[in-house]
């Protein structure tokens, strides 16, 4: 039997839109055909126990081998083999597809173990790499005889019968001149390990030696037992993942131990993890970790892996999951997920809506039942997950409606309050006399400790946040409790932040504060600052620099990604200068006859106000050093 012919194609230009167009990386040729090999075998075994055929499922296995010599990769597997009409029904005629009539056929039976596959144009992914490409074949039924097929890369095929003993398939791949990267053994390596680390049945590249004490117990001069070479199959993939298994049958340890097989250079611990496992209304296995996050946020992402059945399709799954899932780490399983598909699709998608929905609901559940569970703990757990949480209720809003009743909030007594929790406890004694309550809060409690101190000398409670996202949070709250308003304790003089009552009466006349206002502005900046007098306590500082929320909460926005703020982070920094009209110092300006001895006493306050603002550096540094040692003397 030799047959000559075409393949059937709905277009004369297929192979090289294949080599072109069907695949951005020319390395997924290896998973496609390592993937088909393990549907043929897995197509066995369903095959088997159903009753419709009679064949040996216990030693499953795919071969991947590398000639360097003779230039080619041979992908074998020992599964279902191809009669002659099947071959050519299947590899000819692309316009149908083996996978999609074995569904049909069988798609209410029990194929849980069954990979469906795609043998079809995933096959002539081959030609991405190969000037020539060989199928030899035999087929699982009873006297079958086996096959031959052959191509060149043009739509011109020959088959004809062929010498093979053992029932399966073999796919020969003469690589191209163009592509001999793929004939380098850690290459191949490379793209078994990302692609096919977890397939269900088990891939054999090679072999792998290891230094074993003699089995007759041999000792050399030294006494100690001679070590010698082990040789054994290359197995590169682990076919019964953790996230395969159910819940009830892993521990702790298991869990941590799978972190670190699919992460080998991560040196820390996960914090805790999900498992999911659904199969309706769509199917969805896998396990997310959540690790210790850094504030670089764009490092975090893209540390899920998305896989079909066991076969690693990308780590970017961005269009699948909330944004803001993206900073988790695991593994994501899901047939019901469109592969090779447009952004727009995948966000209309009804299943991957479905998905992204039950994921962000499993995530924000997991952390209630933490929350009410052990309150301590996860207060100790706070500052690695804070970033997280923050970014989920930053950009999903059932996320946010949820995490509302367990998000945290620090003061500076290192006591933990949810938002709700902590408006409760300061919405009297610090509401102002607009009748909004004012949450006082630091990005850094030892920066700006003077005003924290000044505000919570008053009684106040002051909130520790930092973080890359705080600015968008307060926002975000804000809007979501009109009632309530965030401002930084160095936003501006505490009892204008916290308008309460009578105001402060200035010891001053009205001449003297505009004198002393005259003063203080022929010594800064007037474009940088605006200078005003302020009817504050004695116990307040002479000089107070501040800047207004508003301005500074717009500009750290737009460096954040603010989106419509960029006119707030071109314009100039400035700030309110605030003189204590009843600070002693103040008045001993207006006292002060001598010209020098005036400008010296202003110019020192002012550095003081700069110096608690992290303001004063370099050569105006050393001035107020010299300055300071000479009015000490």
């Amino acid at each position: 039997m030799k047959k000559k012919g075409n393949i059937n194609v709905q277009t004369e230009n297929i192979f090289p839109i294949i080599k072109q167009f069907l695949y951005s990386d020319h390395e997924i040729f290896l998973r496609e055909l390592v993937s088909n090999a393990v549907d043929a075998t897995q197509k066995m075994k369903t095959l088997t126990t159903i009753g419709e055929l009679d064949a040996d499922i216990k030693n499953l296995r795919v071969e991947v081998i590398l000639n360097k010599k003779e230039k080619t990769i041979t992908i074998r597997d020992n599964g279902i083999g191809m009669t002659d009409k099947e071959l050519d029904k299947y590899i000819n005629q692309i316009a149908f597809s083996g996978a999609e009539e074995f569904v049909n056929k069988y798609k209410d039976a029990d194929t849980k173990n069954s990979i469906i596959g795609h043998f079809g144009l995933g096959f002539y992914s081959a030609f991405m790499v190969a000037k020539e490409v060989e199928i030899i074949t035999k087929s699982q039924q009873a006297n079958s005889k086996p096959v031959k097929w052959i191509c060149d890369g043009s739509p011109n095929f020959t088959m004809e019968e062929a010498k093979k003993k053992t029932k399966g398939t073999d796919i020969v791949l003469h690589i191209a001149d163009d592509s001999t990267e793929f004939l380098e053994e850690s290459r191949i390596s490379t793209i078994l390990n990302k692609y096919c680390k977890f397939l269900p049945v088990e891939i054999k590249f090679g072999t792998k030696t290891e230094k074993i004490d003699d089995p007759k117990e041999k000792k050399d001069d030294k006494g100690e037992i001679v070590k010698i070479d082990k040789v054994s199959d290359n197995i590169i993939n682990n076919t019964k993942p953790a996230w395969t298994k159910a819940p009830a049958n892993l521990k702790d340890e298991h869990y941590k131990s799978f972190y670190k097989e699919l992460y080998p250079m991560e040196f820390s611990d996960p914090l805790f993890h999900i498992h999911l496992n659904v199969d309706f209304p769509f199917n969805l296995t896998g396990i997310l970790y959540f690790p210790k996050l850094k504030n670089n946020l764009e490092v975090q992402k893209n540390k899920i892996n998305l896989y079909s059945n066991q076969v690693f399709i990308t780590d970017n799954v961005e269009n699948i999951v909330p944004e803001f899932l993206t900073l988790l780490h695991g593994v994501i399983d899901s047939p019901d997920i469109p592969l090779n598909v447009s952004r727009s699709y995948l966000q209309a998608d009804g299943n991957v809506k479905k998905i992204a929905s039950h994921i962000t609901k499993k995530v924000a559940d997991k952390l209630s039942r933490m929350f009410k569970k052990d309150r301590k703990d996860f207060e100790q757990k706070w500052n690695d997950v804070k970033v997280f949480i923050e970014y989920g209720m930053l950009t999903e809003q059932k996320f946010f409606d949820k995490a509302k009743d367990f998000s945290l909030y620090k003061n500076t007594n290192s006591e933990y309050y949810t938002f709700s929790e902590f408006s409760e406890k300061v919405k009297n004694s610090q509401k102002n006399k607009e009748g909004k309550t004012i949450v006082l809060y630091t990005n850094d409690s030892k920066e700006q400790h003077s005003f924290v101190k000044t505000a919570t000398d008053k009684g106040y409670e002051v909130l520790e946040l930092g973080g890359p996202l705080i600015s968008h949070l307060i926002s975000r709250l804000e809007a979501d409790n009109m009632d309530i308003q965030f401002a930084r304790v160095d936003a501006d003089i505490i009892d204008k932040l916290i308008e309460q009552g009578e105001a402060t009466i200035s010891k001053l006349s009205d001449k003297e504060q505009e004198k002393l206002q005259k003063m203080i502005e022929e010594g800064v900046d007037k474009e940088k600052f605006t200078v005003q007098v302020q009817n504050m306590s004695v116990s307040d500082s002479p000089i107070v620099i501040t800047q207004s929320e508003f301005m500074r909460r717009m500009k750290e926005q737009q460096l954040s990604g603010g989106g419509g703020m960029q006119m707030f982070g071109s314009m100039p920094e400035s700030y309110n200068l605030a003189i204590n009209s009843n600070h002693d110092l103040i008045s001993k300006i207006l006292e002060e006859n001598t010209k020098k001895k005036r400008t010296n006493l202003i110019n020192q306050l002012l550095d003081l106000a700069l110096l608690s603002q992290g303001m004063l550096k370099g050569e105006d540094l050393t001035t107020f050093i010299s300055r300071s040692v000479t009015l000490i003397k």
